[in-house]
C-alpha cells in the first residue's frame, strides 16, 4: 500500500498535475456556488479541452470539478438560503437559520471542516475496500433499487419536523411531479402542457432555488429592514466553530462520512440521497429533534459529510469496474476513452500510476479545497450585512441567472415563479419542504427501477419474497409508516383518534 501511495503522489505532486487540480477544485467551487449550472454542464463544457491533455491531468481536473462542487455548494445554501446545487438543498433547512441567529461561520466552517474529513475517509476506504465494495454493489438489483428509494423517502417523511400527514402530502405531490416529461419505457410525453422545457421533467435545481431562494427572497422584502444583526463578529476566530460545536458534530460527521460513501458506491444513489439520508439520521438520534430546522449545527455537519463521501465514492464503481454511478461518472468514462483508456478491473495493473494518481490527487484536492474557503469565511459572512429590502431583490436576480442558464429558456423562470409562490405558501401554512423535494429526486428512479422490476416478475409482485435484501428495506419503510400510530395507540389507547392534524 506504502507503495502504491508513493506512485500516486509521484505522479499527482508533479507541478502540472498540482495546478490542474487547483483550476479544477476552484471551478468547481465558483460552479457550486452559481445556482443552474452544476457539475454536470461544467464538465461537458470542459471534456472537449482534455484532447489536447494527458490523461491523468484531465482527469484529475474534471474529477477537481465534481467533488469541488460539494464545497461551493454550501455557500449560499447557508447565507442566502439558495443551494447552489442540488446536493446542498437539506443544507438550506438549518444552515440559513443558524445564519440568521449569527452563526453563518460556525455552520460554514463545519461543513468545510466536515466535507474535508468525509472527504478523507472516503479516499482510504476508496484505497482499501474498493473492489469488494464495487462487488456489493452489484447485488442490488432493481427491486432492492425500489425498497431502497421507497425507504429513503418514507425515513424523510417519518423524521419530517412538520406533520406527518402534511409530510406524506408533500411526499405524494413529489412523485407526482417526478412524472413529468418523458416515459422511460414508452418515450411518450406525460404532462407537459405542450412546454419542451418540461420534456425531461420538472428541473430539481429550479424547484429547489423556488422553494427555498425565492421564497425567502418574498419572506425578506417583506420583512426585517436590517441583516446586520446576523453578523456579531468578523475575526475569523470567533465566527468559526466552537469547541462546543466539535463536540455536537463529531458524531454527525462520522455517521455521514459512513452513509454518504455508501449512498455514492451505489448506481443511482448520489450525493442527493445521502444528504437527505444523513439529515433525517440525524433527527432520529437527535435528543432534542425540536432544534432541527431552527438551527441544528449537525443538521449541517451531516450531511455535508454525506454528499462530499459520496462524490468520493461514486468513484468506486467507475475506477473498479468501469460502471458509472451517476450522469458525471460517465462523463469521466468519456474523458478516460478519449485518451484510449479503459476504466475498470484491469486499470489497477495495467496502469497502476494513472489509478493512484488519481486517488492521492483527490486527497490533495480536499487539502486545496479547505485552504480555499476556510480562509474566506469571514469575507462570505459580510454578505449577510446587506439590508433586507437590498439582499431580497439581489437573490431574486440571482434565481432567475440561474433559472435562466440551465436550459436557456424563459419557462425555467416562470417555474421558479411558481415553485417560489408555492415555498413562501408551504411556510405560512407550515408544510416541510424536504419530502417534497426528494421526492422529486427519486421519483423516476423510483418508477424505472419498479418497471424494470414488475418485467423481471412478469407482474408477479409476489417474487419480492425471494428477494431478502429488497424484503427488509421494505418492512423498515412499512415499520416507520405504521410506528407514529402504533405508538400513539399505546399511550392513549382507543379514547382518541390515531390521526389528527
Amino acid at each position: 500500500m506504502l507503495e502504491n501511495l508513493l506512485i500516486g503522489f509521484s505522479s499527482s505532486l508533479s507541478l502540472t498535475n498540482l495546478l490542474y487540480c487547483l483550476f479544477g477544485v476552484t471551478v468547481g467551487t465558483a460552479v457550486g456556488v452559481l445556482p443552474g449550472l452544476g457539475p454536470v454542464s461544467s464538465i461537458a463544457l470542459l471534456l472537449p479541452f482534455t484532447y489536447k491533455i494527458e490523461v491523468l491531468p484531465a482527469i484529475i481536473m474534471l474529477a477537481g470539478i465534481y467533488y469541488g462542487v460539494q464545497y461551493g455548494g454550501t455557500m449560499t445554501s447557508i447565507l442566502v438560503n439558495i443551494p447552489g446545487e442540488a446536493s446542498t438543498v437539506v443544507t438550506c433547512i438549518d444552515g440559513y437559520q443558524m445564519a440568521r441567529k449569527g452563526r453563518a461561520g460556525a455552520a460554514l466552517g463545519i461543513a468545510a471542516f466536515g466535507s474535508f474529513i468525509a472527504g478523507t475517509f472516503g479516499i482510504v476506504v476508496l484505497m482499501l475496500l474498493a473492489p469488494p465494495l464495487a462487488k456489493a454493489a452489484l447485488m442490488m438489483g432493481p427491486p432492492e433499487y425500489t425498497a431502497l428509494m421507497i425507504t429513503g423517502l418514507t425515513l424523510v417523511i417519518y423524521l419530517s419536523s412538520k406533520s406527518m400527514i402534511k409530510s406524506l402530502m408533500m411526499g405524494v405531490l413529489g412523485l407526482l411531479l417526478g412524472t413529468v416529461g418523458m416515459d422511460p419505457v414508452s418515450g411518450q410525453l406525460r404532462f407537459t402542457l405542450g412546454s419542451g422545457a418540461l420534456m425531461d421533467g420538472v428541473d430539481l435545481a429550479l424547484v429547489a432555488m423556488g422553494l427555498f431562494g425565492l421564497a425567502e427572497a418574498l419572506a425578506l422584502i417583506g420583512g426585517e429592514s436590517s441583516s446586520r444583526e446576523m453578523v456579531k463578529s468578523q475575526r475569523l476566530k470567533e465566527i468559526l466553530p466552537s469547541r462546543e460545536d466539535w463536540k455536537i458534530s463529531s458524531l454527525p460527521i462520522a455517521r455521514g462520512s459512513v452513509a454518504g460513501f455508501l449512498m455514492g458506491v451505489l448506481p443511482g444513489g448520489g450525493a442527493v440521497m445521502a444528504s437527505f439520508i444523513s439529515y433525517a439520521m440525524e433527527r432520529r438520534f437527535s435528543k432534542s429533534r425540536e432544534r432541527f430546522g431552527q438551527g441544528a449545527i449537525e443538521g449541517v455537519a451531516g450531511p455535508e459529510s454525506a454528499n462530499n463521501a459520496a462524490a468520493v465514492g461514486a468513484f468506486v464503481p467507475l475506477l473498479t469496474l468501469g460502471i458509472p454511478a451517476n450522469v458525471v461518472m460517465a462523463l469521466l468514462i468519456g474523458a478516460f476513452m478519449i485518451h484510449g483508456v479503459n476504466p475498470g478491473p484491469l486499470l489497477l495493473k495495467d496502469n497502476p500510476a494513472l489509478f493512484w494518481g488519481i486517488i492521492t490527487s483527490m486527497y490533495i484536492g480536499n487539502f486545496l479545497l479547505l485552504i480555499l474557503n476556510v480562509p474566506l469565511i469571514g469575507l462570505f459572512v459580510r454578505i449577510l450585512k446587506v439590508p433586507y429590502p437590498i439582499l431580497g431583490p439581489i437573490i431574486t436576480i440571482f434565481c432567475f441567472i440561474g433559472a435562466y442558464s440551465i436550459n436557456h429558456n424563459a419557462s425555467g423562470i416562470l417555474i421558479v415563479i411558481v415553485f417560489g409562490v408555492v415555498g413562501y405558501l408551504m411556510r405560512y401554512f407550515e408544510y416541510d419542504p424536504a419530502p417534497l423535494v426528494l421526492a422529486i429526486v427519486l421519483g423516476p428512479l423510483m418508477e424505472n427501477s419498479l418497471r424494470q422490476s414488475l418485467m423481471l416478475f412478469r407482474g408477479d409482485v409476489s417474487q419480492v419474497i425471494h428477494r431478502p435484501i429488497a424484503l427488509v428495506l421494505l418492512g423498515i419503510a412499512g415499520f416507520l409508516l405504521v410506528s407514529p400510530l402504533l405508538s400513539r395507540w399505546l399511550r392513549v389507547g382507543f379514547s382518541k383518534p390515531l390521526i389528527e392534524k
